[in-house]
């Protein structure tokens, strides 16, 4: 007798029909399942919520709030889930912070070469004599070059942190930018508390020649010798120089130096502000918009006290000035010195006691 194997056929069909029944149950259930929550009678707490109300926004809404809540990890705002002040933080700092602020950087800097082009140099009218007279003496030159060797490398540092990720990356690539960061920030907060002591110095030492008098009014009226044609009288400070150094006072030690002191937690440490990241982001920009400010300014400070006029940078690397500079830029305090005048060759003896002032 012979056996014939059993068609597989009626198998495959049952296998089929069983799949298809079970995708369409799993289709049905994920369709009818969700709306089963409808039956269950709602919670009298939200009875009265409008239908129309996102229930997910309202929780992330409250979330961005600040609402505290319980945490285990001990430390300021810990209980707090996000900190919404982070996000305003980003936004300001990456946007007017950075956006303004790289623009005037380039606005004051593209203006100088403007003016440059237009007035040109400030040069001395009378022809030298070779007689000189003392200006700085040698540790206010000191002082003078530590401050702004100081400046330079806190402004490269700190402007590498708030444009790098727009300006260096695309330079110096990703892993390039990091390291270079990494640097900046240390160099940054090694260096800032040695050079407000700069600072500090240059209000203790050079404040009793920059107290303002009427004589600045006549100066800023006359252009200071740089609009137009006239050498108005000033002391051993100037009316631009005595806007410099309030400048350098007021927003570079009080609110530069002083919100980097909060920043590396030192004022926390003598009750001034705390550690918490609203503080601190707050002191951040503070930072920030203040440094853009005086770095602006330094621009034109910069630029007049080296190119823009004749004479005026060997005050601070010899610490001796041509008197013909002195008549024309400083004749009151020339009338103070000029029985201190010799000739450049005698020049070269150590400085006498020079009055402290301001470049």
């Amino acid at each position: 007798m012979t056996i014939h194997p059993q068609s597989p056929k009626p198998n495959r069909s049952r296998r089929l029909r069983t799949m298809g029944w079970s995708l369409l149950l799993i289709v049905a259930s994920a369709m009818i399942l969700p709306t089963a929550s409808y039956l269950i009678p709602a919670d009298p707490a939200y009875a009265q919520v409008s239908k129309d109300e996102n229930q997910r926004a309202n929780f992330w809404r409250a979330v961005r709030d600040g609402n505290e809540g319980y945490s285990s990890v001990v430390g300021p705002e810990t209980g707090v889930f996000i900190n919404n002040g982070g996000q305003n933080w980003r936004q300001m700092r990456n946007g007017p912070v950075a956006t303004y602020g790289g623009w005037a950087i380039l606005g004051s800097l593209g203006l100088i070469v403007i003016f440059f082009l237009l007035r040109g140099r400030i040069n001395v009218d009378a022809n030298r004599s070779g007689l000189t007279v003392p200006r700085w003496q040698t540790w206010e030159r000191f002082m003078h070059w530590y401050t702004a060797i100081g400046f330079v490398m806190l402004t490269i540092t700190g402007l590498s942190m708030l444009f790098g990720r727009v300006v260096l990356i695309p330079v110096l690539g990703a892993k390039g930018f990091a390291a270079w960061a990494t640097l900046s920030i240390n160099v940054h907060n090694f260096v800032g508390p040695f050079f407000s002591l700069g600072v500090f110095a240059m209000l203790l030492f050079w404040i009793r020649n920059n107290i303002p008098n009427n004589t600045d009014i006549s100066w800023f009226a006359r252009g200071g010798g740089i609009i137009g044609k006239a050498h108005p009288s000033a002391g051993k400070a100037n009316g631009g120089e005595k806007v410099w150094y309030w400048i350098v006072i007021f927003i570079g030690l009080i609110a530069v130096c002083g919100s980097g002191y909060a920043l590396i937690g030192w004022l926390a440490q003598i009750g001034i502000g705390d550690t918490s990241r609203a503080f601190m982001q707050d002191m951040h920009l503070v930072h920030a918009i203040a440094a853009l400010i005086w770095i602006v300014v330094f621009f034109g400070h910069a630029y007049i006290g080296t190119i823009g006029t004749e004479g005026a940078l060997e005050g601070m690397t010899t610490g001796r000035v041509s008197v013909e500079w002195a008549k024309q830029h400083h004749d009151q305090w020339y009338e103070e010195v000029k029985d201190q005048a010799a000739h450049a060759a005698e020049s070269s003896q150590p400085d006498s006691g020079a009055d402290a002032s301001t470049t």
